[in-house]
């Protein structure tokens, strides 16, 4: 191998842990939001005990829909880190 190669693998793998770690801080949105949700709807049923069925399932689905971000940025993180798709373009 040359040096030029070298060079711009080692370019990539940094990036690709770069990126990574820049995907995960996007879990921090719906962490956030999640609890927001949470405090939101225990105020709710303290409100409203009677409605606690309807409360929750509407939280629980809000929460699932929110999760997906998360997921989705931890998906992308464990590609770049795991697969490094990108190594391969260098050459």
């Amino acid at each position: 191998m040359n040096e030029t190669l070298i060079l711009g693998r080692s370019i990539v793998l940094a990036a690709s842990a770069l990126g990574a770690g820049i995907a995960l801080t996007a879990g921090f949105g719906p962490a956030i939001g999640q609890g927001y949700a949470a405090g939101k709807g225990t105020e709710a049923v303290g409100r409203q005990p009677e409605a606690r069925a309807d409360i929750t399932q509407t939280m629980l689905l809000g929460q699932a829909v929110a999760e997906t971000t998360g997921i989705y940025s931890l998906l992308v993180a464990l590609i770049l880190v795991l697969l490094n798709p990108l190594v391969g373009l260098v050459g």
